[in-house]
């Protein structure tokens, strides 16, 4: 009798114990398909989908109810560029990190894609792909590689720049005393020759600086500040820009915007250099809007957009424009917009570029102080938004 009690309790118990395990499991499934950052889809023997989460759902723009029993052929039918999803998975032809990058603009994601069987024992029941977001993890590794050329760059300037200072002065001065000579002499020829040496001088003056610029080892002074404040003091310098090119010029502010940690006079530095190239872009007449807004809730940004309506970046220049030495002017020296990358990477933000016929936008994003009041001012008390 003893042990028939003994034996139905150890049955109990490991019943018990295989409900807990259950459990356990249910509760995992439910939160991984809540999860936001990662997505999944299941689906059947017939390949037919039988669960998608919301993430799968937001990135293509898709409802749950619309997707459920349609078969993954079936749903490509819908899609503007059908997805990397084959039947033979089903088959056991499974994948790893297989990339996937959907969308425009804002909207683009890169993904990487998992896929593999689901098995009950020796019958295969179905399928999953798990999908994984890399856009952010994609931008940051552009930004280092981007960030070690510029570095690279800096390294041979520091090295070199001084050295071509030196002589290039010296040219510079014996040309400015041979211009004054010809002027008394009136020979109005040779002058003119003189004033295009000079000329040309100026421009590897300033290509000089540029790289002493970008080779300084600046300390980056980080103090909450509002992009606000920032924008205005600059405002009157672009407006002058502005009206010598018949360019009207708009400001959209926002008071109530976070304050952001960073250099104020390397963002001045930033923001003047964009909208100065988009003055340029537009040549004479056109519309300059600089506009402020929150940034990626996901990422606690500030944002400022910096648009003009020139003729826009061909699609296939995009990706090139921060890299150094690359530029579309004809005195331009192609470090400009690499100095500006190198100087918000180093205040933890990130610039974006979108274009078209109607125009460009630059976007400049910064982290913003989480919390009001966050007691970093140089004091040490609280930090109220009149502080700054």
């Amino acid at each position: 009798m003893d042990e028939t009690l003994a034996r139905r309790a150890g049955t109990g118990r490991n019943a018990e114990a295989r409900n807990r395990q259950d459990r356990y499991v249910k509760r995992f499934a439910e939160r991984m398909l809540a999860d936001e950052a990662t997505g999944v889809l299941l689906v059947d023997a017939d390949f037919r989908i039988v669960e998608v989460n919301p993430m799968v759902c937001e990135v293509f723009d898709s409802a749950r109810a619309d997707l459920i029993g349609l078969t993954v052929e079936g749903w490509n039918e819908r899609m503007s560029v059908p997805l990397p999803l084959e039947r033979s998975l089903l088959a056991g032809e499974t994948f790893r990190n297989r990339k996937l990058v959907w969308g425009t603009g804002d909207r683009m994601r890169e993904l990487m894609l998992d896929g593999d069987v689901l098995q009950d024992g020796d019958e295969t029941i179905g399928a999953y792909v798990m999908f994984r977001d890399v856009s952010q993890l994609t931008m940051l590794e552009e930004q280092v590689r981007r960030s070690d050329r510029l570095k690279m760059i800096g390294q041979i300037a520091a090295g070199t720049a001084h050295e071509i200072r030196n002589p290039l002065t010296a040219i510079k001065g014996f040309m400015q005393l041979l211009q004054k000579s010809l002027t008394e002499q009136r020979m109005a020829r040779e002058q003119e020759f003189v004033t295009i040496v000079l000329s040309e001088l100026d421009r590897v003056h300033e290509l000089v600086n540029e790289f002493l610029l970008l080779s300084k080892s600046r300390e980056t002074k980080f103090e909450p500040v509002r992009l606000g404040r920032i924008l205005q003091e600059m405002l009157p310098m672009l407006r002058n820009e502005a009206m010598l090119h018949d360019i009207t010029l708009r400001y959209e502010p926002r008071n109530d915007l976070p304050l952001v940690l960073a250099d104020k006079e390397m963002l001045k530095q930033v923001f003047l250099n964009l909208g100065k190239n988009a003055i340029e872009a537009m040549g004479k007449g056109g519309s300059l809007v600089i506009r402020e807004r929150r940034g990626d809730p996901r990422l606690g940004q500030v944002s400022v957009d910096i648009c003009d309506t020139g003729g826009g970046i061909p699609a296939e220049l995009l990706d090139r424009v921060f890299d150094p030495f690359f530029t579309t002017k004809e005195q331009g020296t192609g470090l400009g917009l690499s100095i500006c990358q190198r100087i918000v990477h180093d205040l933890g933000g990130h610039i974006d570029v979108a274009s078209s016929s109607a125009g460009t936008v630059f976007t400049v994003s910064i982290p913003f102080v989480g919390v009001r009041g966050s007691g970093m001012a140089s004091g040490g008390g609280a930090l109220s938004l009149d502080d700054v």
